[in-house]
């Protein structure tokens, strides 16, 4: 059962669609169900490329899962200009998503959960630091460097000419100099450390977007923190956008076996008194 819904956010009107289970399970009024909030990447929207995150969606409320899927400003159907705001913009408006979230009578705080990919990925991590309403991470080809990603992504051409006259038109975004500012102030790598809960990394070896070894790199600067486990799960021959349907099959079922784990811990952990 889906809910359109939408969101403001400064002066932003954030469009986005809320996803229940399957309406003869959802026990309103005296269950908490767990929620995933997804995080779309760089200029992408809600439903995803070759509908990632509408499939991810489905999967997620088979099982018995609330979904939240939003457009960022500027994106999909949501308003605003997305070049003209930076990382900031992005963060804020997640935690705005956030407050949302956390004010749903249906929802567990205790297994709220962010999934971004790409761009998403970064701006998830970026948030989790910052919001400790955020228990458990996944991350699909996270971007790692966010300036120097983006930068590899929209071409030397672009960047030159956002330094060169204060903006550049990529697929009919006006990025902004604000915009490249805030990538390079902003490093997830750097700020993850102040993050305590839970992470799941997904990447795909045939990734040409975002470099396979960021999944490394991220997993080992998580096991650098004095809290928290950090999993990954590295598909053969899986791109960007995990657009096979082999490699989309295991993104979805590695991730969907990892968040039952956490509630099948939380679960047993319950079941323990001091």
């Amino acid at each position: 059962m889906n809910h359109p819904i939408t969101i403001k956010s400064g002066d932003v009107q954030l469009s986005g669609v809320l996803q229940y289970p399957e309406s003869d399970k959802v026990e309103r009024g005296t269950k908490k169900y767990p929620i995933v909030v997804i995080c779309h990447g760089f200029v992408g929207n809600r439903i995803g490329t070759d509908r990632l995150f509408v499939e991810a969606a489905e999967q997620l409320t088979n099982s018995g899962y609330l979904v939240l899927r939003f457009d960022y400003g500027g994106c999909g159907e949501s308003t605003g200009d997305y070049g003209s705001g930076g990382l900031d913009k992005l963060i804020e408006q997640t935690r705005t998503v956030l407050d949302y979230t956390a004010g749903l009578d249906l929802v567990d705080p205790d297994r709220i959960i962010l999934l971004g990919h790409s761009l998403g990925g970064a701006v998830a991590v970026l948030t989790a630091a910052r919001d400790s309403r955020v228990k458990s991470l996944v991350l699909w080809a996270p971007v790692a460097h966010p300036y120097m990603d983006i930068r590899n992504i929209i071409g030397k051409q672009a960047v030159e000419e956002i330094e060169k006259t204060g903006k550049s038109d990529y697929l009919h975004y006006e990025l902004t100099q604000h915009f490249t500012n805030s990538l390079a102030e902003y490093q997830p790598l750097t700020e993850l450390r102040s993050y305590n809960g839970d992470v799941l990394i997904v990447h795909g070896t045939a990734d040409t977007v975002v470099p396979v070894d960021y999944c490394f790199l991220y997993q080992k600067t998580f096991w650098l923190r004095k809290e928290g486990c950090c999993d990954k799960e590295v598909i053969m021959q899986a791109d960007h956008t995990f657009s096979s349907k082999s490699t989309r099959d295991q993104a979805f079922d590695v991730t969907l076996r990892w968040i039952d784990s956490l509630g099948k811990r939380r679960s047993d952990w319950s079941y323990w008194t001091i």
